[in-house]
């Protein structure tokens, strides 16, 4: 099946996960559940077994698609072959990924005896009722300059799998507001468990966040959500209510380059995954993250990449 197709598609909730993946929209992971709970479409977590969504896929491969959502998964048995943003991964037993929210994302294979956990949910979902714990995008498997997986040891995965075990029980068994605190406090676990591990194999020693720390942090998530609307740093900066030089200074004091350094590396993530991972013509590609000419946009590119998209796509399909 050819890997690179020209749809790009948005996946927003569960529902659109469903009907874009499965034979069966209409599916429950969880058959003991309070039909009361619906499935909407903010506010939302699901937990299911890779076994139970190979089983229903519609296909062996899947055209690029962007989650608006997060999503964790863990492998226990098989391979996986997937590209997230600009990067592909085979991922086998013991691998513990994320996909972030609006990732770019294309599946290329499962293998037959894969098994493991899927696990998809919203900001709000998470948020809702831990407003003052860490925020999703300060995870460092959820950034996109960062690997967005861990190798777990043996007793790591049978921690995850309890987690995991947990978080679908307890999901799939809530009745009272309480309960799902429960679930929501179990998926916090995961993460906060995950973000040791992955520091641990990382080597990533984070303190808690500074002032400025939190600023930077607020910053990125913006440009996440806004980058093909918004492109200049005084956009962010109105956005952040603070002035753009500070707000220069204060990226580049942090990461050592600029805001705007940052939204341009964005911006060529953001490329680099459409010309990887679909068939869409460059000026389309141009359209698609708002550039105003697609000879803008390929001189943008050849400035920041050395080389002209086409090149670039020709380059890295050679070799893939």
């Amino acid at each position: 099946m050819n890997h690179y197709l020209n749809t790009t598609m948005e996946i927003k909730n569960p529902s659109d996960f469903k009907e874009r993946f499965l034979t069966d929209a209409t599916y429950s992971f969880c058959e003991i559940c309070d039909k009361g709970w619906s499935e909407g479409y903010h506010n939302f977590l699901e937990v299911a077994s890779l076994e139970e969504i190979k089983s229903l896929h519609k296909h062996t491969a899947f055209e690029s698609a962007r989650r608006k959502f997060y999503t964790a998964i863990l492998l226990t048995s098989g391979t996986v072959h997937e590209t997230i943003g600009f990067n592909t991964y085979t991922f086998s037993e013991g691998t513990l990924y994320f996909i972030p929210e609006y990732q770019l994302h294309t599946i290329h294979q499962w293998s037959e005896d894969v098994k493991g956990y899927h696990c998809i949910f919203d900001a709000d979902y998470f948020l809702l009722c831990l407003k003052h714990q860490i925020k999703l995008n300060e995870f460092p498997f959820f950034q996109s300059e960062k690997p967005p997986f861990v190798q777990l040891t043996k007793p790591e995965k049978e921690t995850v799998i309890k987690l995991f075990e947990k978080l679908k029980v307890e999901f799939c068994n809530r009745k009272t507001f309480n309960d799902d605190l429960l679930v929501r406090l179990y998926l916090n676990a995961l993460l906060l468990e995950t973000e040791r591990m992955f520091k641990e194999q990382h080597n990533s020693n984070d303190e808690n966040l500074s002032r400025k720390e939190q600023l930077v942090a607020r910053f990125k998530r913006l440009v996440t959500k806004h980058l093909i609307e918004h492109k200049q740093i005084t956009e962010y900066a109105q956005l952040l209510h603070i002035n753009p030089h500070y707000l220069n200074d204060t990226v580049r004091e942090i990461t050592g380059k600029s805001a705007s350094a940052y939204v341009h590396s964005q911006l060529m993530f953001e490329a680099k995954a459409y010309l990887i991972q679909t068939n869409n013509t460059i000026a389309r590609i141009s359209d698609e993250l708002n550039f105003t000419e697609p000879s803008y946009f390929c001189r943008f590119f050849k400035k920041h990449a050395g080389k002209t998209p086409s090149g670039f796509r020709s380059i890295y399909r050679h070799h893939n």
